[in-house]
């Protein structure tokens, strides 16, 4: 039964990110029309990188099995190794580009999360909050650890760049607090689409993304612009939701100009776009 369960998460963590570069147009994202603000990487791009990466779902499925009624954080430290020889694929497979970095440490948790909880509790039916808790408890003290008590000066990481000049903590105090941005905002309106019957899957990411990106402090935004950006994409995803978004036609026109009008500007939600494959995974799990 517990191999029947690894390959089960495994192959929904790939889904996710499958699902969300295929999702389109995606303002400023690459996506299956085009590049989005990047210059290095497109829709094929992801594709190698999501294929480098099917092994390491596996191998975070199996390390959550290992450590299931063990010290959570002695996980997350397992997980660690595994998560940098997967980086090492992914920057293989797309010659030196880092398309999925960030989720390479959101999935791999929460695939870990979701196969530790399953076999603890007995059940493949193992819901949200559940896993949740689990990856908070896996990650307790990483932002003290990793931001707050950053010793170093030179060669900092852009995540501790923009926690030393905003404050800000990025994927890392998503994890930790076990991601409320998706349960929240978005796992709330994906669920709700869905269950309208009517949309097609394509739309409902979209919209999807349209909300994590009117409230998320998307770090990726911050790095390459600064928080006046940030509040700009909040504001006007805020507003294209506000006439719609992609629930009707006049809305859909929006998000296009919005592609067009990021691409100018060189603005890219990556922040939003793995908070969206988060989402995704999470819908998966419980269905």
């Amino acid at each position: 039964m517990a191999n029947q369960w690894i390959q089960t998460i495994s192959q929904k963590a790939l889904l996710s990110l499958l699902y969300e570069v295929s999702a389109s147009p995606k303002p400023g994202l690459v996506d299956r029309f085009n590049a989005g603000a990047h210059k290095d990487m497109d829709f094929f791009t992801f594709m190698a990188s999501g294929a480098a990466l099917s092994n390491y779902f596996n191998e975070c499925v199996s390390e959550g099995v290992k450590y299931s009624g063990k010290n959570p954080q002695e996980l997350f430290k397992a997980l660690r190794t595994i998560g940098m020889e997967a980086e090492k694929a992914m920057f293989e497979a797309t010659n030196n580009v880092n398309t999925h970095k960030g989720l390479i440490f959101s999935l791999g948790i929460i695939c870990a999360a979701a196969s530790c909880c399953m076999i603890e509790s007995k059940n493949k039916n193992v819901d949200t909050e559940t896993i949740c808790t689990k990856v908070s408890q896996m990650t307790q003290g990483l932002c003290m650890r990793e931001l707050t008590c950053l010793n170093k000066t030179e060669d900092l990481t852009y995540g501790e760049k923009l926690y030393q000049n905003y404050g800000l903590k990025g994927i890392r105090g998503e994890v930790e607090n076990g991601f409320p941005t998706v349960r929240n905002y978005s796992l709330p309106v994906l669920t709700k689409l869905r269950s309208m019957k009517t949309l097609h899957w394509n739309d409902i990411l979209v919209h999807t993304l349209l909300h994590l990106m009117a409230v998320n402090e998307d770090t990726n935004i911050v790095a390459r612009h600064d928080l006046k950006t940030l509040e700009f994409v909040h504001h006007y995803s805020q507003r294209v939701l506000d006439s719609g978004g992609m629930l009707i036609k006049e809305g859909v026109q929006m998000v296009y100009e919005m592609d067009r009008e990021f691409i100018m500007r060189n603005i890219s939600p990556g922040g939003s776009a793995d908070l969206l494959a988060v989402t995704v995974i999470f819908d998966l799990l419980s269905n």
